[in-house]
Parts: structure tokens; C-alpha cells; sequence
């Protein structure tokens, strides 16, 4: 306010303060300190019968449809959001379900995390995401601040970190429903969603072995990797059902490592170290679709043209498989699926734990396809 001639400024009245009093108060009601009793004053109704239509109470269906309507009307024009917090803590339910994922960098855990919220988001459960960044101490942590924070759920995108970690004690405990995704545990508490691997790996090498290869070299998986075991017994059953002869010497193994990105510099490397043994190979399996895309790295620099020369094949067909140059053949796993299987999971066991009814853990394997596009083609 620009100040009188004389110096002072002009003293507003009282009327004038009162009335910019009340206005201020009425804004801040519309905006976010709508309460009961403002719901009760304007609809005409006790803050007692407001609060049961409004929480849907029991006692709601002996309250007339006509009083539900105005009460209801009046709420809405108030702009009232019921206290999740207090409601919380009210009936001992959060709403909330943890999410673990050992790695946000790796484009696996994309579309799983999409599948999760879309079938959290169905059902009116929020989730709360952490990323344990494959260490066992922030994975013990996060944890505890989860069950601190009383979530009513509990899914987990697991690889070798959790296998010498004992998550079970304090999860049945809390009678935590929980399913982990890429992991079985085997126990009658904990829920698990898995690609079979293993029919996976035997689908892929089955590709290669009907374009004609006979000299296949393969990339396997860390030792400690959940994925690895299986995902090579498949290629050990398709050698035997086919009398196909696997080269020892074409065989390398990726290196233990927490970070999923390095398997494209992994694959890279023994890449190299393939064509330094000078064993003569027209098809390379690739554990995973990064370790195929350092492959084709490794090949073509190498002036050895991918399909033409030597085809790849991947495995989980992340997002770039299909625009990468050439487009990467590869076994898919159904992430999006798996990630909403699991929440489906425990939002189920949720249920029956509000309804106190008995939840057996549910073990799904789920079926991987194999997608062709133009990193494989028949040997010339």
C-alpha cells in the first residue's frame, strides 16, 4: 500500500479487517481443511451422521437415501477429502504395499514396476518403492522401514542378493503377505512369480539349431544368479534330445556383478575372448539381451557382420531388443504379467488377512515366447 502525503499509512477499519478475516478463513476451508462438522453445518446433518455415510459406516444403511444425497453433495462442494491418516489409524489399515527392486537402472525392472502399479492402482493400494541398490545392508534397512511404516504388503524383484539374506522371520512375524518376483522361496509363507527358464533357454537354442547352426558359442550367467542354473540346464536338455555336441571352449561365464548394466561390457569382452580362441562359431546365445547387445558390439567390430556371419539371440527383451540395429531375437519374459501376477498375489493374501482367513503362498511359473526378429537368420 502506497503510503499518505503526511507519512503514515491509512489505518483499515475494523469492519474491513473482519470481513478480510472470514474470507481468508472461508478459502483455506475449500482448499484443504474441509472437516466433518463443515460437511454437517452445510448439509444440515449432525457431524455424527455425516462421519458414517461419509466412512461408510455400517450404521449407513439405515440412514435414508435423501439425507446420503445432500450429504454427499454438500462434500463435494466443500471439496472434503476424508483423513487417510487418521482412517488408518482408526481401523489399523495403511493402504500400502512395499515395493523392493534390487536395481532401478536395469530395464528389466520397467514394465515389471508397471504391472505392479497398475494392478495396485485397480485395487486402492499405494505403493511405496525402494531401490536396495543390490546392497544387503540398505535392502536389511529398507525393510525395516517398511514394516516400520506398517504396509500391508510386501513385493520383492529379487536376484542373488537375497540368497544368503533370511527375510522370513520377520515377515511371517508381521503376517506380511509377500511375493517375490524372479525367485522362489520355498516356504509356506512367501508367494514367488517366475519365467520358466529353463523352457525358455531350450526354446531359444531350439531357434539356432533350425536355422542350421551346429557351432554355437554361449555366454552363461553369473554363478549366483538365480536365472543362470536353469536357463543352461535348458540348453543341456536340447544338446541331449538333439545329439548336439556343446564346445567346453565356446562356453564363458559372466563375472558376479551388481550392477545389471555391466553386461553389456561383459558381453563385449568375452565376446573377444571367443574370437581370441579361434574356434570357429556361427551362433552366439547370449544369456541376457544385455550381454547380446555387447556381443554384437564385440562382432561387429570385429568386421564380422551379425546376422550374416553370426547370429545372436538374448533373453527377457527389454525395451531397446526391438529398435537395436539389427533387432535382437530373443526369449521374452512376460514382465509386465509377472509384475501384476505378483501384486494380484498380495493384494489376495491382504484380503485374507482382513477377513482372517488362511493364505497359502502361490507359486507361478509363467510361459516365456520366443520373438524372431533380425540379429538370427539360416547358416549360408
Amino acid at each position: 500500500m502506497v503510503p499518505s502525503e503526511g507519512g503514515t499509512r491509512p489505518r483499515a477499519g475494523k469492519k474491513g479487517a473482519v470481513a478480510g478475516l472470514r474470507k481468508t478463513r472461508k478459502a483455506g476451508t475449500s482448499q484443504s481443511a474441509v472437516t466433518i462438522r463443515d460437511v454437517a453445518k452445510k448439509a444440515g446433518f449432525s457431524p455424527t451422521t455425516v462421519s458414517i455415510v461419509l466412512n461408510n459406516a455400517p450404521l449407513s444403511r439405515y440412514i435414508p437415501a435423501t439425507t446420503k444425497k445432500r450429504i454427499e453433495i454438500a462434500a463435494r462442494q466443500l471439496g472434503y477429502r476424508p483423513n487417510i491418516f487418521a482412517r488408518s489409524l482408526r481401523n489399523k489399515r495403511s493402504q500400502t504395499v512395499g515395493v523392493m527392486v534390487f536395481d532401478m537402472t536395469d530395464p528389466y525392472c520397467t514394465m515389471v514396476l508397471r504391472g505392479i502399479e497398475n494392478t495396485l492402482y485397480q485395487s486402492s493400494f499405494l505403493p511405496i518403492l525402494t531401490d536396495v541398490h543390490n546392497e544387503r545392508s540398505r535392502f536389511e534397512r529398507y525393510l525395516e522401514m517398511l514394516l516400520d511404516r506398517r504396509i500391508e504388503g510386501l513385493i520383492v524383484l529379487a536376484n542373488w542378493l537375497f540368497l544368503d539374506i533370511d527375510l522370513l522371520a520377520d515377515l511371517e512375524k508381521s503376517n506380511i503377505p509377500t511375493a517375490m518376483i524372479g525367485r522362489e522361496v520355498k516356504n509356506d509363507s512367501i508367494s514367488s512369480v517366475l519365467v520358466n527358464n529353463e523352457a525358455g533357454a531350450h526354446a531359444a537354442l531350439d531357434h539356432l539349431y533350425s536355422l542350421g547352426h551346429r557351432k554355437i558359442a554361449f555366454v552363461r550367467g553369473p554363478a549366483q544368479l538365480a536365472d543362470s542354473l536353469p536357463r543352461w540346464k535348458g540348453v543341456k536338455v536340447f544338446a541331449a534330445e538333439h545329439k548336439l555336441q556343446l564346445d567346453p571352449r565356446l562356453v564363458v561365464d559372466l563375472p558376479e556383478s551388481s550392477d545389471p548394466i555391466s553386461g553389456f561390457e561383459d558381453g563385449y569382452k568375452l565376446t573377444e575372448e571367443l574370437l581370441k580362441r579361434r574356434r570357429p562359431f556361427t551362433a552366439l546365445m547370449a544369456f541376457d539381451d544385455m550381454t547380446a547387445f555387447g556381443a554384437i558390439r564385440a562382432l561387429t567390430h570385429a568386421g564380422i557382420r551379425v546376422p550374416e556371419q553370426c547370429s545372436v539371440i538374448g533373453f527377457d527383451d527389454v525395451a531397446p531388443s526391438s529398435w537395436y540395429t539389427p533387432a535382437l531375437t530373443t526369449v521374452r519374459q512376460p514382465m509386465e504379467a509377472m509384475g501384476a501376477a505378483a501384486a494380484t498375489l498380495v493384494v489376495e493374501g491382504i484380503n485374507g488377512v482382513v477377513e482372517k482367513r488362511k493364505i497359502r503362498a502361490t507359486h507361478r511359473i509363467v510361459a516365456p515366447e520366443l520373438v524372431v526378429r533380425e540379429s538370427t537368420r539360416s547358416v549360408l
